[in-house]
């Protein structure tokens, strides 16, 4: 396994750069990159009518001061260079349009998106495991159909839209004003005691987490109810069976743990999936200023530290929790040999 680990790790590097070479490339034939935005927002006291009023207003040493600044005077080979060694370093730059490293505003988002992600998963599991298994044993009764369209209209409703509904019932819209809209926690958090610090934190988190929950558990349930259904057919099933066992003890004991194998091997990609997938549109709905929100500002800003940066760190975890999940296939499931793959 070792070894298998060890090629996977240097096939990581090639796809790092790969990533980052076309993302590089297609920055380059973006218009209105970080000069052209700074003269138009009249940093150096330009018109704001428009950019081409801003350039005409602007003289050549301004803007070569501005392109200076940025790290575009330099040629493109030479910045690509540089940007490959910091990110060998870990070194993912300063923002243009907000001054602060990378790593900074990554980490000031991050408690959004891991309160967001966390919960997202844990709930969607605790919910879709039990209501899979429950759905697998009771195939064809009327209570798989009833649940089966239950998670299917909830899979259906798109999530905005679904916040857009809590807020008009119970966000002080047009009915209740029940739950906060704005932020993770209220004004006075720091103030109040834990007990209702944790209260006060579930109570923001509870219509934005309804949002992304119902959308998100209907995949895993069919998946958990169909690996069940499959196991169930099999044959040391009915030999089980026939030795006079109960229905109960084939479940647990035997159907159980080779039916899990697919969705704990998942556990590492959906979990990570959980935090960086991206919520935009809910982090937009509910003010909440996460990872999601800050990668579509970096965009819109055309502020490409940030995105190369966001792009490189995402990327390299998405690998990593890759590689992790086969692993955790082999020692779940000791039948697969890596070592045998391919001969």
């Amino acid at each position: 396994m070792f070894g298998y680990i060890l090629k996977r790790v240097l096939l990581m590097i090639p796809t790092l750069i790969g990533a980052l070479t076309v993302t590089f490339a297609v920055i380059q034939f973006v218009p209105g990159g970080p000069v052209e935005q700074a003269l138009t927002k009249g940093r150096i006291g330009a018109s704001r009518d428009s950019a081409y009023r801003a350039r005409g207003d602007s003289d050549a040493k301004q803007i070569e001061a501005l392109k200076k600044l940025y790290g575009f005077d330099k040629p493109v080979h030479v910045r690509y260079a540089e940007m490959l060694a910091g990110f060998a370093r870990f070194e993912l730059g300063t923002s243009f349009s907000q001054n602060k490293p990378v790593w900074q505003l990554i980490r000031e988002k991050l408690p959004v998106s891991v309160s967001l992600g966390l919960w997202t998963f844990l709930v969607s599991y605790l919910i879709s495991l039990p209501l899979g298994i429950a759905k697998a044993v009771r195939d064809g009764s009327a209570f798989d159909l009833a649940t089966t369209l239950a998670v299917l209209v909830g899979y259906a409703i798109p999530a905005f839209v679904l916040g857009v509904l809590l807020i008009v019932l119970f966000a002080g819209g047009s009915f209740w004003d029940v739950f906060p809209l704005r932020g993770l926690v209220s004004e006075n958090w720091a103030e109040l005691s834990w007990p209702a610090r944790i209260t006060d934190y579930f109570w923001h988190l509870a219509l934005p987490l309804t949002c992304l929950v119902i959308g998100s558990f209907a995949t895993m349930t069919f998946l958990t109810k169909n690996t069940f259904i499959e196991e169930m057919r099999k044959q040391y099933v009915l030999v089980a069976r026939a030795k006079g066992l109960s229905q109960r003890r084939v479940l647990w004991k035997h159907i159980f743990r080779n039916a899990l194998i697919p969705i704990v091997t998942g556990f590492p990609s959906a979990f990570i999936g959980a935090f960086f997938t991206g919520a935009l549109l809910i982090e937009t709905l509910f003010s909440l200023d996460g990872l999601g929100l800050l990668g579509y500002e970096s965009i819109i800003r055309r502020d490409y530290p940030v995105v190369l940066g966001s792009l490189y760190l995402f990327t390299l975890i998405g690998l990593v929790v890759k590689l992790v999940s086969d692993v955790m296939y082999t020692l779940v499931d000791p039948r697969l040999q890596f070592g045998a793959v391919g001969r």
